[in-house]
């Protein structure tokens, strides 16, 4: 996903489910914890379920932001009042774990784990590669209204206005890659 303009919305919120980025995610409560409840005052987010939830996803999902040095792995294994970051316990070695070798915001199409932070941008222009909606030939026109999908199978996708409630519209799409620019509407 590329950010080309934000609005004044980006919020902190903690994935509820697994979710690819560049998806359009709506608000919800958040049932994970981390660290003695460093996520619990953050919101949840989802994929929408039905209809409504659709016309409430004002959000595209990216990872959060993360400073720490490569390798990065995720789940980081931890517990309680363990030293060396959780893999002095024998618990922890081995672990199963995805191993980032590069920063997960710079890859595009990664899914974004459960409970693992994450970025809403709300009101802005983004662009998402052609697995983040649904493609139609009238989804290559600027100014195209888009909805979200509620599918189990494409939850989260745009795709062009049919009945659903308008969430954004087209700004541009290129042909060469497929990748869809569109602005969040208020």
């Amino acid at each position: 996903m590329e950010i080309k303009h934000w609005g004044d919305t980006i919020l902190g919120a903690v994935a509820q489910e697994q979710i690819t980025e560049g998806r359009m995610v709506c608000l919800t409560s958040n049932d994970y914890s981390r660290n003695y409840g460093s996520q619990e005052d953050l919101p949840g987010c989802k994929l929408p379920d039905d209809a409504a939830d659709a016309a409430t996803c004002r959000y595209v999902i990216t990872f959060e932001s993360d400073n720490r040095r490569t390798p990065i792995y995720q789940p980081h294994p931890a517990f309680e009042d363990a030293s060396r970051y959780g893999f002095e316990q024998d618990a922890n070695a081995p672990f199963a774990a995805t191993v980032y070798l590069t920063h997960p915001q710079v890859q595009e199409g990664l899914t974004i784990p459960s409970g693992s932070g994450a970025a809403l941008f709300g009101e802005g222009i983004y662009a998402v590669p052609s697995g983040a909606y649904i493609y139609s030939a009238d989804i290559e026109t600027p100014g195209t209204q888009l909805q979200v999908s509620y599918a189990a199978s494409t939850a989260g996708k745009l795709e062009v206005y049919d009945a659903g409630g308008i969430v954004a519209e087209v700004v541009y799409y290129d042909d060469d890659d497929g990748k869809l620019t569109f602005k969040i509407l208020h």
